[in-house]
């Protein structure tokens, strides 16, 4: 008796192949070189009143925050639209698709929020160009256990439009020289610093381009080797062209999944989600200090730049601005809320 030929089964094993070589193709090449100059959007011609927002994800037992975080971002009327970069080139595509369509979901009636796979789990990728996406003047790039509150992340977005060219961010840390080693370092002081977090750090969207396409390659490459410091060589490039420190600024209610310290929630989940943070390895600070020296090294001299003091919404007349080539109080410049 001739054996039947099931080519329901058939159609079904060559439609899932199929889909697993389009995914895998899709990850390791992107369609485009996002430093290709003539595909570059003109500043003058991206959105001023918005920000787009770059989420990094990675971590599949963080997927239930960070889908809380990103619908935060995405109900913000200075927001255009959220990408979540997902640089975890293992997790399956059928997880990869479910994500992306609740992410989808969870943006109906608010800006945007997509899944973009990134074509490598390098941590530069952060900061790739992406001039057929982005569509305004500032990105906020941040991470997927950080929930900011709706006021103070309008706040950033207006201290960081009367200071374009600097990094706005809340979460500071610094450089240092240790002078018995007579080597630099990396630090928190209690009264300065020079470097922001990728936890929380808008920027103006032509440093994307600036790290990802410019002289750093050498730089680069240390952050791939580390696993580490993008944000820190984020931080040298920027002051090293403009010669200035970045911005704090505060928040009425910030709320750092990853650190240590929390003691909100518990069981697993809580201890899963703190866990996957890249603080949390081993050896965290000297890793940091050994980028700061080598990113010195490459350069050539200390670009950093130390700033000084926090601005605050909830009370008036914290810091002071420059206008007109005078200083005024920074309520007086950007607006009372």
């Amino acid at each position: 008796m001739r054996n039947r030929v099931n080519w329901g089964s058939i159609f079904v094993f060559y439609c899932f192949c199929l889909l697993v070589k389009v995914d895998a193709s899709s990850r390791h090449q992107l369609p485009h070189d996002p430093c290709d100059l003539s595909i570059q959007r003109r500043p003058e011609l991206l959105r001023p009143d918005q920000m787009t927002v770059l989420i990094n994800g990675y971590s599949e037992s963080r997927i239930p925050l960070l889908l809380s975080i990103a619908t935060s971002y995405s109900a913000s009327p200075v927001v255009a639209a959220v990408l979540v970069l997902w640089g975890n080139l293992h997790t399956p595509p059928r997880l990869l698709s479910e994500l992306s369509r609740n992410l989808s979901a969870a943006s109906l009636g608010a800006a945007q929020i997509s899944l973009v796979p990134q074509s490598s789990s390098s941590l530069n990728a952060r900061f790739l160009p992406r001039p057929l996406t982005i569509e305004t003047r500032a990105v906020l790039i941040c991470d997927d256990d950080v929930e900011v509150d709706a006021k103070s992340l309008e706040f950033a977005f207006r201290v960081w439009g009367s200071n374009p060219d600097r990094i706005v961010g809340m979460f500071g840390r610094s450089h240092d020289m240790d002078l018995a080693r007579k080597e630099w370092i990396y630090t928190v002081h209690p009264d300065r610093y020079s470097i922001v977090l990728t936890k929380f750090m808008l920027l103006k969207t032509q440093y994307l381009f600036s790290y990802s396409c410019g002289r750093g390659a050498r730089m680069r490459r240390v952050v791939d080797e580390m696993g580490n410091c993008e944000d820190i060589l984020m931080n040298f490039l920027v002051a090293d062209e403009i010669n200035t420190g970045p911005i704090l600024v505060g928040a009425e209610r910030v709320r750092d999944y990853g650190d240590a310290r929390n003691d909100g929630g518990s069981g697993e989940n809580r201890d899963e989600v703190r866990d996957a943070g890249l603080s949390r390895r081993g050896e965290h600070r000297k890793r940091r200090g050994h980028c700061i020296r080598e990113f010195h090294k490459v350069l050539g001299r200390m670009p950093l730049r130390y700033s000084y003091g926090k601005m605050v919404n909830s009370v008036g007349e914290q810091g002071l601005c420059n206008k007109g080539g005078k200083l005024v109080f920074c309520d007086q410049f950007l607006g009372r809320r």
